[in-house]
């Protein structure tokens, strides 16, 4: 199955079709060789073009319904996943899943968003959007692993935390900062990579570790380029979707160097929907490593180094 093409891959969809049908053929004589040659094009529409992406078109690669999400990484790059459920005071949110796994020769903590692939899974996962009981489970797990020496791997995928009544009620915006002063704290080390989409505070609620990092396609701001559009121009269409997106800052590029992620994890050709078990398999050399580079290092140290990592986000000098 080809993968659904975003508004600007018609060309390459087009090429794909051709060499789906080709495939589909009966073999002959000179089959083997315009295979060859389609595959070849394929690839090399996908590097030219996925190298000139805009803001708002990796923000549609992100947001590909076909992406893996975290039950996807759950399988292919976690061993013995054991779910840990509710938050003890209200439900169980399934737009975060927590739960102790094996990655390599390390046990970890696992929490990440899940925005779900069928209409009902959606439905059940707020399309990833976490209530107050979703923060409020993670962190009761963090601290279970901190008591234990687990380290922690966060995967953040959500347009951001509930913006409903309930959620309010029931003190979202608390629960979100709660959760970024205890993980400040938490004494023992935190990896976060945003494999999708990093919607503002229901992004940040699970994204203050000592290592963050993004997947090459992915995006963190503190607003959606929708969100920011109806804000500054009273409309959200393509133009000022896109203008949003740039002005925003929140390609991997940007967030890099200007010092908000510490690392870009790439992605294969033409985005993670294209080759989920490539990506697995970066993913997972990635969070292996850093987990073998914090997992020595002592807690006073760990913890002074995530403080001023944090601090120093924002930092300007001026003159006059």
């Amino acid at each position: 199955m080809l993968p659904v093409p975003l508004p600007f891959e018609q060309e390459i969809h087009d090429v794909e079709l051709s060499l789906m049908k080709l495939e589909a053929s009966a073999p002959s004589a000179t089959s083997g060789e315009e295979l060859k040659q389609l595959r070849a094009q394929v690839r090399a529409l996908l590097k030219s073009r996925y190298a000139r992406l805009t803001p708002w078109e990796t923000v549609l690669v992100a947001r590909h319904p076909a992406r893996p999400q975290t039950v996807d990484y759950l399988e292919s790059v976690f061993d013995d996943f054991l779910e840990l459920h509710g938050d003890r005071a209200f439900g169980d949110d399934r737009a975060i899943r927590t739960g102790f796994a094996r990655l390599g020769d390390y046990k970890v903590l696992v929490v990440g968003h899940q925005k779900g692939r069928t209409l009902a899974e959606r439905q059940q996962c707020f399309y990833g959007c976490a209530h107050p009981e979703g923060y409020r489970k993670a962190m009761s797990k963090m601290r279970l692993a901190a008591k234990y020496g687990v380290p922690v791997v966060c995967l953040i995928d959500t347009p951001g935390a509930y913006p409903g009544i309930g959620a309010e009620e029931r003190g979202q915006s608390q629960l979100i900062a709660t959760s970024l002063f205890e993980m400040a704290q938490l004494p023992t080390p935190v990896i976060c990579t945003v494999i999708g989409e990093g919607g503002s505070g229901g992004a940040l609620g699970i994204g203050v570790g000592d290592r963050v990092a993004m997947l090459q396609y992915a995006y963190y701001s503190v607003i959606s380029p929708e969100g920011c559009a109806g804000i500054l121009w009273k409309t959200a269409n393509e133009e000022t979707k896109s203008r949003a997106a740039t002005a925003l800052r929140m390609s991997v590029a940007d967030l890099h160097r200007l010092g908000v992620i510490d690392a870009v994890v790439p992605e294969p050709v033409g985005g993670a929907h294209r080759a989920p078990r490539e990506m697995a398999s970066t993913l997972k050399s990635h969070l292996t490593r850093q987990v073998k580079d914090l997992y020595d290092v002592p807690k006073e140290a760990l913890l002074e180094q995530r403080y001023k990592k944090f601090r120093s986000m924002g930092q300007f000098l001026s003159g006059r």
